[in-house]
C-alpha cells in the first residue's frame, strides 16, 4: 500500500510542470479572454454584457460564424476526398514508392505557411499555373477568377491541411489485417464494396481523427484566410484582428475569440460523438 501511494506521489510530481505550464500558458489566457469580453467600452472600464448582446443580435457576425464553419466543413470534404484515396495508394504500393509518397504528403508541412499561402497566390491568378491549364484545355475561354473567392481558399486549405487529413489515415489503415481484405474478396466483393463495408469502418478513428484537425486548422487559418480570401471574405479569424489590432475594440474582439472557440469546439465534440457512435455499431 505504501509503495503504491508512492508511486502516486512520483506520479504527480512528474506531472507538475505539465500542469504548471498549462496554466500559465493556456488556461490562465483563456480566463482573461473571457475577462475582457464581459466589458462594455473599448478602455475595459465597465462590466457589462452589451457588447455579447450587440455580437449576438447583429446578422452580420452571426453570417460570419456561419461562413467560418462552413469554410471548415467544406475542407473536410476536400481532404476526405483527395485524402482517403491518397492513403489506399499508399497502402497499395511498395516501401520505395511510400517512401515517396509520403514525402510529397508532408512536403507542405515542412514549408512556412506563409510561403505556401502565397505560392497559391501566384497558382490562382489570373496569369497563374491553373487558369493556364484551363485555357490550355479549352475547359474556359477568359481566364477564371480564383483569388478572394471561396473556391480558391477551399483549393488552397485543402492542399495546406491535406497532411492532416492523410498521416492520422495511413497509421490507422496500416493496422488493418490484410485478411480481413482477402476475405471479402474471396466472398465475391467487389474492390468498391470491400473499401465501404471493410476499410472504412474499420479506418474510422484516423477518419475522425483527421477530421478534427482538418476542421479546427481550416477555421482558424487567419493568414490563408486573409490572403487568398482578401477583404471579400469575412471569417472571425479576421474579426478578431481587425477588432483587436486596427480598431482597438478589445471586448468585442475576445467576444469574436470566444465565439470561434465555442463554435469549433461543438463541432469538434459532435465529431467525436459520431465517431464513438459508429465505433459502438461496429463492436455490436
Amino acid at each position: 500500500m505504501l509503495r503504491l501511494l508512492t508511486g502516486r506521489g512520483q506520479q504527480w510530481q512528474l506531472m507538475l510542470p505539465l500542469a504548471l505550464a498549462f496554466m500559465a500558458f493556456f488556461a490562465a489566457p483563456l480566463f482573461i479572454l473571457f475577462g475582457v469580453s464581459a466589458f462594455d467600452d473599448e478602455q475595459i472600464t465597465q462590466p457589462g454584457l452589451q457588447t455579447w448582446a450587440g455580437f449576438l443580435g447583429d446578422p452580420f457576425y452571426w453570417r460570419v460564424t456561419g461562413n467560418t464553419l462552413k469554410l471548415g466543413a467544406l475542407t473536410v470534404a476536400a481532404t476526405v476526398l483527395i485524402g482517403y484515396p491518397l492513403a489506399v495508394v499508399y497502402m497499395r504500393s511498395s516501401p520505395r514508392v511510400q517512401r515517396i509518397l509520403i514525402f510529397l504528403i508532408i512536403m507542405p508541412v515542412l514549408l512556412s505557411v506563409v510561403v505556401r499561402t502565397f505560392a497559391w497566390m501566384v497558382i490562382l491568378g489570373r496569369e497563374g499555373v491553373l487558369n493556364q491549364a484551363l485555357l490550355a484545355l479549352g475547359l474556359t475561354a477568359a481566364p477564371l477568377r480564383f483569388l478572394q473567392t471561396e473556391l480558391g481558399l477551399i483549393i488552397s486549405l485543402t492542399q495546406i491541411e491535406l497532411p492532416m487529413m492523410v498521416l492520422p489515415l495511413i497509421s490507422v489503415m496500416s493496422r488493418i489485417d490484410d485478411s480481413l481484405h482477402d476475405a471479402s474478396s474471396a466472398l465475391g466483393a467487389s474492390s468498391w464494396r470491400t473499401f465501404f463495408r471493410v476499410t472504412v469502418p474499420l479506418s474510422l478513428p484516423g477518419l475522425i481523427a483527421g477530421c478534427t484537425l482538418v476542421f479546427a486548422s481550416s477555421t482558424t487559418a487567419f493568414i490563408s484566410q486573409s490572403v487568398i480570401g482578401g477583404n471579400r471574405l469575412v471569417y472571425l479569424p479576421l474579426v478578431v484582428w481587425q477588432q483587436s489590432l486596427v480598431v482597438y475594440n478589445w471586448p468585442l474582439a475576445s467576444v469574436a475569440a470566444v465565439m470561434l472557440l465555442v463554435s469549433v469546439t461543438l463541432c469538434i465534440a459532435v465529431f467525436m460523438l459520431l465517431g464513438r457512435r459508429s465505433m459502438r455499431y461496429l463492436n455490436v
